[in-house]
């Protein structure tokens, strides 16, 4: 047996080894880079990318940092969805133009039927009495009223067979009277009973009357006082009333002719007069530039008075 140490000591074949910092994997001291995780000892991964062993592309290491995030593609919808969201959107619309539209519609057919079936008979409005009811002013020349020879301050106690007692029963009768028909009305004026046919007419037709009187090419009549100060009176010993001037305007019409302050007019033009109203509406309806007769009271005596109509 040889005594040489040297024979007996055992062969080191295992090379020097270092530990890569970034996996803690023993890696011989010699290389630059770890074969397990590919970092390069103080440098990263980026440089061993470049190395000639690997491209880069398919170790594991560097795809983690060099290969783009994957994005999640969003589901599209299936054509039978789409369908599904159409119908209901069509749907939904539907039922709010329905919505919209159908006040709107009601609103017209009303407006329509109304206006179809209403009558009119071209007063200003009814108002009770303690005998009947009765109105202020024929509103419109031509209408039904005035061709009926009724005039402001009338008492009507019946129409079309009904006694008339008060607004809401006449305004009913009038609902139930169609355009164009021909009743009776008996009314009473100063005291004593008439009778008179009256035609109704439609709302179109009442309109055209009203529009062909404001839009007359002649224009209205002026007469020259102040309707304000104008009042209805009894004339003392009679039944009868008529129309108190208050003031006259002075270098007008009226002055002109003659008419006083405080003359009672009780016809203009051979129209009775009986409400402020009715004769401020036949001073407007008197045509300009022509002579009207005016009928007045003074000092308990009738005047007779031309008076030649001036122009608003």
């Amino acid at each position: 047996m040889s005594e040489n140490p040297q024979e007996h000591a055992p062969v080191n074949s295992t090379p020097n080894l270092t530990t890569c910092s970034n996996c803690h994997s023993a890696m011989p001291s010699e290389l630059r880079f770890c074969r397990n995780c590919g970092f390069r000892l103080g440098e990263g991964f980026a440089e061993y990318t470049e190395t000639i062993r690997f491209d880069g592309k398919n170790h594991p290491a560097a795809s983690a940092v060099s290969a783009p995030v994957p994005v999640k593609k969003r589901r599209r919808m299936s054509g039978m969805a789409w369908i599904f969201v159409g119908l209901l959107v069509f749907f939904i619309g539907a039922a709010a133009f329905t919505a919209i539209i159908s006040p709107v519609r009601d609103h017209v057919s009303t407006i329509s039927v109304g206006s179809t079936n209403k009558s009119y008979t071209g007063v200003d409005s009814w108002e009770n009495t303690d005998k009947g009811v009765t109105f202020k002013q024929v509103n419109l020349p031509g209408g039904p009223a005035d061709k009926a020879g009724l005039v402001g301050g009338d008492l009507i106690v019946s129409f079309d067979g009904q006694p008339v007692q008060d607004d809401d029963q006449m305004r009913d009768l009038m609902g139930r009277t169609p355009p164009g028909k021909t009743v009776d009305v008996v009314y009473m004026r100063d005291g004593e009973s008439h009778m008179t046919k009256l035609t109704t007419i439609s709302e179109d037709e009442f309109k055209r009357l009203r529009d062909g009187f404001e839009d007359r090419p002649e224009g209205r009549g002026q007469f020259g006082y102040e309707p304000d100060k104008a009042k209805s009176v009894e004339i003392p010993g009679t039944k009868m009333s008529g129309v108190q001037l208050g003031e006259i305007s002075r270098s007008r019409p009226a002055d002109m002719a003659g008419v006083k302050d405080g003359d009672i007019v009780i016809e203009f033009d051979g129209t009775p007069i009986r409400t402020p109203e009715e004769f401020r509406m036949r001073v407007r309806r008197a045509l300009p530039y022509t002579t009207v007769k005016l009928l007045v009271m003074r000092e308990g005596q009738k005047v007779e008075i031309p008076v030649k109509m001036g122009r608003q």
